[in-house]
């Protein structure tokens, strides 16, 4: 891959799943084959059979989602860098990850083994999961509000629901599309407020939990945990975190910023404006779906956003790479 650009490697998150993701990868490249292989002994269990095969419902669990989607990306990861050079190392100037996509940020940049962060990603699933009984809590896209009226919102939501009532913003994805996360009558009351302070349109989101707000403590306890017993080492290229929106590489930075990750914000938003304003020119969303890529139009127009999910999408990149 040539040096003309300054690229980042970023990695979807929940809600990018879909049935049969990757099985063009793995019906066609050798080293693709090898991370579903691995995942499945990590997770002793043929989380690929689901991935491939479904049924739907069962991969959309957050404790298979998770892992599948991570197994998706290092795939591609795997199979860029046998067929189209790819030395992350050399080739990318940061790396970063939408949520659960922070690990395979890490995986891809060799701060994580594949084995570790599909056992990770299975516990974090199951955490985040069981954190909330079903029903008690919501989660709700506020589309066409700015980061701070999101913020103003939740917060009057909160404060009106009374006792106990959580709503936080769980991820500032830009592009005025700002997702609330807590109880549910407080997400529900955030609705409507957001309705009266100009938003376009607010929707409950078809997930089983809510994720990136403080009533996921209990998973975030898990999670430290869990991350005390791995190693991590120093990613060979900088990380920019979603709590932080700031790049970094120290091991024991990164295993307290993946607890806190747990229950704050995804400040998206701030990590691709902040990789543009470094000279970041080309983003490069490994994995299933287009989602990072859709988001970057809104927050950086002046970069370029490529996909890589699928065979086909080597050419693309072959091409990027070439031109000066």
């Amino acid at each position: 891959m040539g040096q003309a650009m300054s690229k980042a490697f970023v990695f979807p998150g929940q809600g990018s799943q879909a049935v049969g993701m990757g099985k063009a990868l793995y019906e066609s490249f050798a080293p693709a084959r090898a991370v579903f292989d691995e995942v499945d002994e990590a997770l002793g269990e043929r989380l690929s059979t689901l991935i491939f095969e479904g049924p739907e419902a069962d991969l959309t669990l957050t404790a298979n989602a998770q892992p599948a989607l991570m197994a998706v990306s290092l795939a591609v990861v795997r199979v860029l860098e046998a067929e189209a050079d790819l030395d992350l190392a050399r080739d990318a100037t940061y790396v970063a990850g939408h949520s659960l996509g922070e690990y395979s940020a890490l995986a891809a940049a060799g701060s994580l083994t594949l084995a570790t962060t599909a056992r990770l990603l299975r516990q974090r699933g199951a955490a985040m999961q069981s954190a909330v009984p079903v029903g008690v809590g919501a989660m709700a896209a506020l589309l066409g509000l700015d980061y701070e009226t999101g913020l103003a919102v939740t917060k009057q939501a909160e404060a009106e629901t009374g006792e106990n009532a959580v709503c936080a913003i769980a991820n500032d994805n830009g592009g005025g599309q700002v997702v609330a996360s807590g109880s549910k009558a407080a997400v529900m009351r955030a609705m409507e407020i957001a309705k009266e302070k100009g938003a376009k349109r607010s929707m409950l989101l078809p997930v089983s939990a809510p994720f990136h707000c403080p009533l996921m403590a209990p998973a975030a306890a898990v999670m430290a945990e869990a991350l005390a017993e791995v190693s991590i080492r120093p990613p060979c290229v900088p990380l920019v975190a979603n709590v932080i929106a700031a790049p970094v590489t120290d091991p024991e930075k990164i295993r307290s910023l993946l607890v806190s990750q747990v229950t704050g914000t995804v400040r998206w938003r701030e990590s691709v404006a902040f990789m543009a304003a470094e000279g970041v020119d080309l983003f490069i969303e490994c994995g299933s779906g287009k989602v990072l890529t859709g988001l970057l139009k809104r927050i950086a127009p002046q970069a370029r956003g490529l996909t890589i999910g699928q065979p086909a999408d080597l050419e693309a990149l072959r091409a990027e790479s070439e031109k000066v």
